[in-house]
């Protein structure tokens, strides 16, 4: 924050806010990206990405400096995207459903931000990209019941995705049905069934996209999220989870011989998704150039 009250730095800043941030991946990818289409459009040499490391209670009033100091547009990590949704004008009509903003793009008028959502964008794009699949007309087993959980849901629920059938996963019932709730004005009657992973149901389809979008994964020893072998046989696993890049549900995956992947590319393509709507250049342009530089980022991490 003393940084950001001494700003001066020229040019179109852009940031990520987070608590903690240090080892955020966004500042390589997005200046890895603007590097490059500098060398085509020399505008964007003036375009800079920073971090910012901002306690959730103080992200309010940084929201309203980071405006004054003249920022183009800014990144939020959790918890901040559902501490700015309520000072945002939230665009799109998911949005609000998905009640959390990860991108935010200086307004024209009224002085203050807009606010969207591209982590659905990027689920849907890093599963396509790392394991063939769509989500349109297929069903999906997600895991979790959590922020993340619910952007994916929605996703998936999509007029334009359509999943055949969304199964969500949580071992805590209150969280599970107060998701189930939320995406009423979503579904369709039948569509979302919600279970205990710890004992899946007979009727579970075969041939769905597992998605795991809990924290089981992130510490050495977690016990993965659910048993696949409990499940009738998926297309696929896709874990949201990528550092560290293999799990242990990407373990029990590759020994069952399952198609899967973790959560890099979903990083990516919704790192790429923000730049669009900042920029205007389209995501699939730059998303290449981000992978290569997130890759290398954790190399050095």
């Amino acid at each position: 924050m003393d940084d950001l009250r001494r700003w001066s730095l020229p040019g179109t800043a852009l940031a990520v806010l987070g608590h903690p941030v240090q080892h955020s991946l966004s500042p390589a990818m997005h200046n890895g990206a603007l590097a490059a289409l500098a060398c085509e459009q020399p505008a964007f040499a003036a375009w800079h990405y920073h971090k910012f490391a901002v306690r959730p209670e103080e992200l309010l009033p940084a929201l309203d400096l980071f405006h004054e100091r003249g920022f183009a547009g800014l990144n939020l990590t959790v918890p901040h995207k559902v501490i700015a949704f309520a000072r945002v004008r939230a665009v799109g009509p998911v949005v609000p459903v998905i009640g959390a903003v990860n991108t935010l793009v200086r307004a024209e008028t009224g002085g203050g931000w807009d606010g969207h959502n591209t982590d659905g964008y990027g689920l849907a794009a890093g599963v396509r990209q790392d394991l063939g699949l769509s989500l349109h007309d297929r069903p999906v087993i997600l895991l979790g019941a959590g922020g993340a959980a619910r952007a994916a849901a929605v996703e998936c629920l999509h007029p334009e995705r359509h999943c055949a059938g969304l199964w969500i996963a949580n071992r805590t019932r209150g969280r599970l049905d107060a998701l189930v709730a939320a995406l009423a004005p979503l579904q369709a009657a039948g569509r979302v069934h919600a279970f205990d992973p710890a004992a899946p149901p007979s009727d579970l389809p075969a041939g769905a996209l597992v998605i795991n979008a809990t924290a089981a994964g992130l510490r050495p020893g977690d016990a993965p999220p659910i048993d696949l072998a409990c499940l009738p046989r998926p297309a696929g696993v896709y874990d949201m989870i990528y550092n560290p890049p293999r799990t242990a549900l990407l373990e029990q995956a590759a020994g069952c011989g399952l198609p899967h992947a973790n959560g890099l590319s979903m990083l990516v393509y919704q790192g790429a998704k923000s730049l669009e709507i900042w920029s205007g250049v389209p995501a699939e342009r730059t998303a290449p150039t981000m992978l290569r530089a997130a890759r290398a980022e954790l190399v050095a991490l």
